[in-house]
């Protein structure tokens, strides 16, 4: 008995509004523990038994409900009281759960997981309430509500022609753990922000002016080039002679203006 009473589902509310899904509960609890039998009334039970299932029934259900079935002393009894009582209850539930099916969409989640709790929740109600929901359903659902930029995804999800939901499940999960982890490392380094390798810079250094030694280039001084010929000697650099060239004209056309500003001094003093 202490076993028993140590089992946790939710209560049966007042209301009856968590009837369905209570009375999956305390099946599933009575026939793991032998009792099931006890609350259907075509077959026979042991006094001990029938006691056991109405402790537990009475123990899972409101404080108010007890008292009014506190003359109750078969759990059969108790048990169809009860479904008579509340079994209207998936007339309800049923029409909420389609409604939700009807507008459950896949973009309308931050994540797959996200979306796939909502669709079994829903499916589970649309279960209880006596209606069956197939891998095609789910399949269709799931692919018909994909963003409209996300077309061409939904129309290579269709080509893989999945049967079932699972494995569409599946490829979605590892689709987006592999976007996650694309946009974290756009995120560690935008693009263009990766430094120049200075290796490459030394590279490109070397190949721009290659070797100051012995050999054929046009640079520095190896082979025929402008410089002085084969072999050793002073290296060719294009650019800095013609920065030399540049600096003795400027010098040039410098001293000559200082030469004329000279002269027009002497010309006025002579004056």
């Amino acid at each position: 008995m202490s076993n028993l009473a140590k089992l946790e589902i939710s209560a049966l509310d007042i209301s009856g509004n968590n009837y369905m899904t209570w009375a999956i509960g305390a099946k599933m609890h009575l026939k793991g523990n032998g009792l099931l039998d006890a609350i259907d009334k075509s077959k026979k039970t042991s006094d001990e038994k029938k006691a056991k299932a109405m402790i537990f029934l009475l123990h899972h259900i409101h404080d108010g409900l007890k008292d009014e079935y506190i003359t109750k002393e078969d759990p059969a009894d108790l048990w169809q009281s009860l479904k008579e009582r509340f079994d209207h209850q998936k007339y309800i539930d049923l029409p909420k759960a389609k409604y939700q099916w009807l507008y459950l969409r896949f973009q309308d989640y931050k994540s797959v997981v996200e979306y796939n709790s909502a669709l079994f929740r829903i499916i589970s109600k649309m279960v209880l309430c006596g209606e069956n929901v197939s891998d095609y359903d789910m399949i269709e659902k799931t692919l018909s509500t994909f963003h409209p930029g996300n077309i061409v995804l939904q129309q290579q999800y269709r080509a893989n022609g999945y049967t079932r939901y699972s494995k569409l499940m599946d490829v979605l999960l590892v689709a987006e753990q592999n976007n996650e982890l694309v946009m974290m490392n756009h995120q560690t380094r935008p693009t263009g922000a990766a430094p120049f390798p200075e290796a490459n810079v030394a590279s490109s250094s070397q190949n721009n002016g290659r070797g100051r030694g012995r050999g054929y280039g046009r640079n520095r001084g190896r082979g025929r080039g402008r410089g002085r010929g084969r072999g050793q000697g002073k290296e060719y650099r294009p650019d800095e002679s013609n920065n030399e060239r540049n600096i003795k004209d400027l010098e040039q056309m410098i001293t000559a203006e200082i030469l004329k500003s000279k002269k027009k001094v002497f010309a006025t003093d002579a004056a």
